[in-house]
């Protein structure tokens, strides 16, 4: 119950500063979708024929293959950095001490605010990723159920991995530039995620496996772009690839190793006093 009612807060308050700050929030996604479309023509297409292919974008398949990675890759980028950035500026400024106050404890406040967080982005995103596949003549294969589905697992597997570096955030403050590190790796793996990569030794496979979000872009590509149709041109529900057993297990091993290693470094940090410091 509790972790709805900070939910419910967290709602209220985010709902309150995007109505506040109305403009901030319309030019945001202006220059997202104008962001996204400047990389569309810079990494799909050939560099010297950019500016002839601007006008008639000759391979939608592959720009919309391009922005889901990239919208994916975003939201990993922003959900780890809920964690890092957001505990460092709440350490910053008094508020982490009183969120330790809270009866509710800091792994449902987190939880809450991640989750209110990742909703908002996942609707700002999806209305960019069908923008820019308009524009460029591209088509989305829509499917309820798995997508929300890959949704709710990709979310729960990233937020396992942010609450592991959010607790190295609580332990040793400065980790900015390992943060963001390894914010970028996860961008990456999101964009250039592919199923073709399946296809590596087993050592390579393994350690695709094992990183928090390939399996997850694997999956939602198969469905939004190829509308879950093999090689062969037939159809093969995603639930059953390889990829989504894979993020099952995935999911899981990251969400208890996460909110292990969090809890464990709160307590450390409690321990010696120094939860609230920068």
């Amino acid at each position: 119950m509790g972790f709805f009612l900070v939910m419910k807060a967290e709602l209220v308050r985010s709902f309150i500063i995007m109505r506040r700050y109305w403009f901030r929030t319309i030019t945001g996604m202006i220059m997202g979708y104008g962001m996204l479309m400047v990389l569309v023509a810079g990494f799909i297409y050939s560099r010297p024929q950019v500016e002839e292919n601007l006008n008639k974008f000759s391979d939608p398949a592959a720009a919309t293959n391009f922005v889901l990675g990239f919208i994916i890759g975003m939201f990993a980028f922003g959900v780890v950095g809920m964690f890092t950035q957001g505990i460092q500026g709440m350490a910053t400024t008094g508020v982490l001490e009183q969120l330790c106050m809270s009866p509710h404890g800091l792994i449902t406040n987190f939880m809450a605010q991640t989750l209110v967080g990742s909703v908002a982005s996942i609707l700002s995103s999806s209305l960019m990723v069908f923008m820019v596949t308009w524009t460029v003549g591209g088509m989305l294969h829509w499917d309820t159920l798995p997508v929300m589905v890959l949704l709710a697992l990709t979310f729960f597997n990233l937020i396992g991995f942010g609450f592991m570096v959010g607790g190295l955030v609580l332990v040793f403050k400065q980790v900015g530039q390992v943060a963001v590190l390894l914010r970028m790796a996860l961008f990456g793996l999101a964009v250039f995620a592919r199923e073709e990569l399946l296809q590596q030794p087993l050592l390579v496979r393994l350690a695709i496996h094992v990183l928090p979000v390939t399996d997850a872009a694997i999956c939602i590509k198969y469905v939004l772009i190829k509308g879950q149709l093999n090689a062969a041109g037939e159809f093969v529900s995603v639930f059953q690839h390889e990829s989504f057993y894979w993020l099952i297990v995935s999911c899981a091993a990251w969400t208890a190793i996460g909110l292990v290693v969090f809890k464990a470094m709160e307590d450390w940090s409690r321990t010696r006093g120094t939860l609230g410091s920068y």
